[in-house]
């Protein structure tokens, strides 16, 4: 399968994770097994062919939520995908309905909104974000939690007490702060492992304990180890 992630306008930060394509040969295997690991990320996805089913059979236009586990896709040969990966908090705000509501799972979208922002190539598509978040920002605690390596960095940054905290994570994200941060933490481990010196370095610039703290948690996340996940891993997918 080949994967590309495109530029976002700088406009778009701690809103917009990224956008993506993707596209599987037309002459391979009828279907293909392919494993996505979570990102803390809401994607909008947008399949302008072939198949794809992920528990059930999806549609053209399908919103994926906040996964906490490795999700077990079947591609289609010949499917093709553009994708936004939208930061929790900027999906509710472009009306999106509660990441709680379909965790590790995926909805139909068919609002018109929503699936005219996948319309044209990635550039058009970064075009209409910049005007959908026009005079929108990431809140305070959405960019501390982007930032942050524990809960007490978030609560320190905000002012937010830590009860106020979990009101809003369960509220906007579905799940603990710390359990985000294990998401986020994970998602900046997997994309560093590509051009880390080692997966030592790797493991103390983002916060695990030792190496071996790092391995157990890639091996919950995304179901192999990081050496694996180094070789293998496209973006999101492993």
């Amino acid at each position: 399968m080949d994967y590309a992630e495109h530029p976002v306008p700088p406009a778009l930060a701690g809103l917009v994770a990224a956008i993506w394509t993707a596209s599987v040969p037309a002459d391979g295997p009828t279907w293909i097994a392919q494993e996505a690991v979570p990102d803390g990320c809401v994607e909008l996805i947008r399949r302008h062919a072939g198949r794809s089913r992920w528990r059930r059979d999806q549609p053209a236009v399908f919103a994926t939520g906040l996964a906490t586990v490795t999700a077990k896709l079947e591609f289609g040969a010949g499917a093709g995908f553009t994708a936004i990966k939208l930061w929790p908090w900027a999906w509710h705000a472009l009306g999106g309905q509660r990441c709680a509501s379909f965790a590790d799972d995926w909805i139909p979208i068919a609002d018109p909104r929503l699936v005219g922002l996948l319309d044209g190539d990635p550039r058009r598509i970064a075009a209409r974000l910049e005007t959908a978040f026009a005079g929108i920002e990431a809140p305070a605690f959405a960019r501390a939690l982007l930032v942050a390596q524990s809960v007490a960095d978030v609560t320190h940054a905000t002012g937010l007490a830590p009860r106020a905290l979990q009101r809003l994570c369960a509220g906007e994200l579905g799940m603990p702060p710390r359990c985000y941060l294990r998401l986020l933490r994970f998602r900046d481990a997997l994309a560093d492992i590509h051009t880390a010196d080692s997966l030592a370095d790797t493991a103390a610039a983002q916060g695990y304990a030792d190496q071996a703290h790092m391995a157990r948690e890639f091996r919950s996340l995304a179901g192999l180890p990081p050496s694996a996940a180094r070789s293998r891993a496209k973006g999101p997918f492993v």
